[in-house]
């Protein structure tokens, strides 16, 4: 079995101060979720509401994707279909082209990564500018996303200051303009100052863009509506400044109606950053006046998915990121670990299903506690998933070598009492052993954990005694 992300995940493992403070930053948005879900009686509820609407819309999705389109041609927006990244790509470029475009702002979406978007409008000479703060630090950095819904969340203020002195061209006039206010930030890394830096240079950028592109937290079926939530308003700055606006939907993004909406509305801040709703919530019907809409709604596999029977419910996730602030690996092994471009318990079965041969090694990724089906807010079984992967991996000849030794000798053990016995009466010898001698690489226990002490007494000689 591939090894790749506890490699990765061992080597992030060498700064404990880093991995410190990443445990705590997600652990304290896990927290913060907490307090929320407390703080509604009907918590319990509407998870299970959000779960049954999900359940519903993808098992008659077809249903939904024609009553969508219909409506939202309807609205004077053009709909197109897109099979796969490629022909994704294709289109996009297809109506930029068509317009004349060579600058896109856009806000963030995970789909327009899974389709590698930004690389490919790249090389057929479109500029393409990110307007989420986070994914426009990471761009400038030449960095992917380490987590879906804060993605910049693990990059440290001075190495944004240092790339924004770096690569923003009018930084010293910005600077000079943020004094002429009255600020006068004593640390040039101050927040309040970088911050005010990337709005003057992203308000550049959005009067220069001629198309702008945003993704799609929900498509409403019933009216053709599409819904974007932020806490910045990139979103709609990228829609209201140019003419042209593109809209990128993965097709599980569909919900019937907007009493449906009300329910993932509640839920989807809370659960992703603690918040009891995101500062917008923008609601897309039609093309500004003067202007075009087109919504291009991407397949890219999730036909398949569907037709999975054991994993078809991944579909049901919203991408809160709710699953990533509570699990314990990604917390302390971090995003970049994994090697699917989402981490995380959700990241570990789409990278699965977009094709196991490749991203075996993220099941690996998971201790199987179930925190992340306890937080989900639509109930996807994120854990029994990742079981179900790992029960595979020795057919896709992923199979870690030792641990079918391991299984092949745990199997001998337990099924001869007799030889079963007289290990467990020998093994207070490891107590004696030298700490060198147990810990060993032949014991990986030992790595990262303090060696249990075995009893002088195993619990069947002790549960002996009392009957006696």
């Amino acid at each position: 079995m591939s090894t790749q992300h506890s490699k990765a995940a061992e080597c992030y493992q060498r700064r404990p101060e880093v991995v410190e403070r990443h445990d705590n930053t997600f652990f304290g948005v896990r927290q913060k979720r907490d307090r929320m879900a407390q703080a509604l009686p009907e918590w319990e509820d509407l998870r299970e509401a959000a779960s049954q609407i999900k359940k519903h819309t993808i098992t008659h999705l077809a249903d939904y994707l024609e009553q969508f389109e219909q409506n939202a041609t309807r609205n004077g927006v053009h709909v197109h279909w897109a099979i796969d990244a490629k022909e994704y790509n294709q289109i996009v470029f297809d109506i930029l082209q068509a317009h004349g475009v060579k600058k896109v702002v856009k806000s963030k979406s995970m789909l327009t990564e899974e389709c590698h978007l930004n690389k490919s409008l790249e090389k057929q000479g479109i500029e393409v500018v990110e307007t989420d703060l986070g994914e426009r630090i990471l761009q400038m950095m030449h960095l992917a996303p380490s987590h879906i819904v804060m993605p910049a969340l693990h990059v440290h203020r001075e190495d944004i200051g240092e790339t924004f002195r770096r690569l923003i061209p009018d930084f010293d006039d910005i600077a000079k303009g943020y004094s002429a206010i009255g600020g006068s930030p004593a640390d040039p890394n101050d927040p309040t100052f970088l911050t005010y830096v990337a709005r003057m240079h992203l308000r550049r950028q959005f009067m220069e863009a001629g198309a702008g592109m945003t993704g799609a937290n929900f498509g409403i079926a019933e009216t053709g509506d599409v819904v974007v939530c932020t806490n910045e308003g990139n979103a709609d700055m990228s829609t209201s400044i140019p003419k042209l606006h593109i809209v990128s939907m993965g097709i599980e993004k569909l919900i019937p109606d907007y009493r449906a909406m009300g329910v993932f509305q509640r839920l989807l801040a809370r659960n992703g950053t603690g918040q009891e709703t995101t500062v917008y919530t923008s609601h897309f019907r039609g093309p500004r006046p003067g202007g075009e809409m087109h919504i291009v709604l991407v397949d890219n596999g999730r036909s398949s998915i569907l037709s999975n029977q054991e994993h078809w419910q991944t579909l049901k996730c919203m991408r809160c990121g709710a699953c990533m602030n509570t699990c314990p690996v990604y917390r302390r092994s971090a995003g970049y670990s994994y090697t699917y471009f989402i981490p995380g318990p959700i990241g570990i079965n789409l990278g699965m299903l977009r094709n196991a041969m490749q991203y075996s090694d993220n099941v690996s990724a998971c201790s199987l506690c179930c925190s992340c089906d306890n937080v989900c807010p639509v109930k996807v079984d994120l854990s029994t998933q990742v079981y179900r992967w790992r029960q595979q991996l020795d057919s896709l000849g992923k199979a870690d070598p030792m641990k079918k030794v391991m299984s092949k000798g745990m199997s001998l053990l337990f099924n001869h009492p007799m030889l079963y016995s007289g290990v467990l009466r020998l093994s207070p010898v490891v107590n004696w052993l030298p700490g060198p001698v147990v810990a060993c690489s032949l014991n990986p226990w030992a790595y990262g954990h303090q060696m249990m002490k075995f009893p002088d007494k195993s619990f069947h000689q002790l549960w002996k005694e009392r009957l006696l």
